[in-house]
């Protein structure tokens, strides 16, 4: 099995910010160095073991989603093209190869843009508690994965501790970002769900949910960071999906199912994988790679 990247070292180099998959670099006043790494996190901590590979999987897939999405949207994205990259970085490139990608510095909007389709995750808990989905009204009666009468716009804001990022109202939107910037990331929100839906079916894909974060680069909003990756998406296959309870989906849930089994207590420090778990878990991603893309490879 091929070897995990953890962490990048990068020289002299200044590291921004690691989070929990991206090391980023500044390369100057204008230019910052994204590169996804292995890691792996659940249940809000990052896991001792990598997912080979998983770096490049969701570097990819959000270079597709970039391309996908231009004349719609535009995006923070210079280039992934190691060939340009400054000859500072050719030293590295054994790291940076297929996981990363020069984008311009711009000023995000501390909102996550969240837009979902159908009942999951904390949404489902959400309507089981309230009978609504971030103060959004639903009807009675629905089941968990049921598809909502249309996509809602659930934004949460940005909290940069590790923790879960908070569901607000779009009342707060307004209130962090101003009323015209609040609509138009709504608008942008869902027009890039719908044609991202459509082509994700065309693929034998339900898209779920995903989140989007924008920012501004010279007044203009941009897609920046991940893009409809299984990491920021919930992707269920179309040809199993039967509601009334969790789905199938192109994620961590080996991950997930394995730290349940094993009665985690979700404390520090987390716990390694066995190579079954990331062998599957590496497959998965693999899959919806594949899937969405129509590439056999890489």
């Amino acid at each position: 099995m091929k070897t995990a990247l953890l962490e990048t070292r990068l020289g002299s180099l200044a590291l921004t910010a690691r989070g929990k998959v991206r090391d980023i670099y500044s390369l100057n006043q204008e230019e910052l160095l994204f590169v996804a790494t292995d890691r792996i996190s659940a249940f809000d901590h990052v896991l001792g073991s990598g997912i080979p590979d998983k770096g490049r999987i969701l570097t990819q897939l959000s270079l597709f989603w970039f391309e996908f999405l231009e004349g719609m949207v535009k995006n923070h994205v210079l280039t992934a093209d190691p060939v340009k990259f400054p000859p500072e970085l050719k030293p590295y490139l054994d790291q940076l190869e297929g996981r990363s990608m020069i984008v311009r510095r711009a000023k995000m909007f501390p909102v996550e843009c969240v837009v979902r389709a159908y009942l999951s995750g904390s949404g489902w808990k959400d309507y089981q508690a309230t009978g609504a989905v971030c103060g959004i009204a639903l009807p009675q009666g629905l089941r968990e994965s049921d598809r909502l009468p249309e996509p809602i716009f659930t934004p949460a804001a940005k909290i940069n501790t590790g923790g879960h990022d908070e569901n607000i109202s779009f009342d707060d939107v307004i209130a962090a970002v101003g009323e015209e910037n609040a609509r138009k990331l709504r608008s942008l929100t869902l027009d890039i769900f719908e044609k991202a839906s459509r082509h994700a079916e065309s693929r034998g894909l339900i898209l779920a949910d995903t989140k989007f974060e924008f920012g501004l680069i010279d007044g203009e909003i941009v897609l920046a960071d991940e893009v409809l990756t299984p990491d920021s998406s919930r992707y269920w296959p179309a040809e199993s999906y039967a509601p009334g309870g969790p789905q199938p989906s192109f994620d961590k849930q080996y991950v997930r199912d394995y730290l349940e089994s094993i009665r985690w207590n979700k404390q520090a420090p987390a716990p390694s994988l066995p190579d079954e778990v990331i062998e599957k878990t590496q497959a998965k991603y693999l899959e919806a790679f594949r899937l969405i893309t129509g590439r056999p490879e890489l």
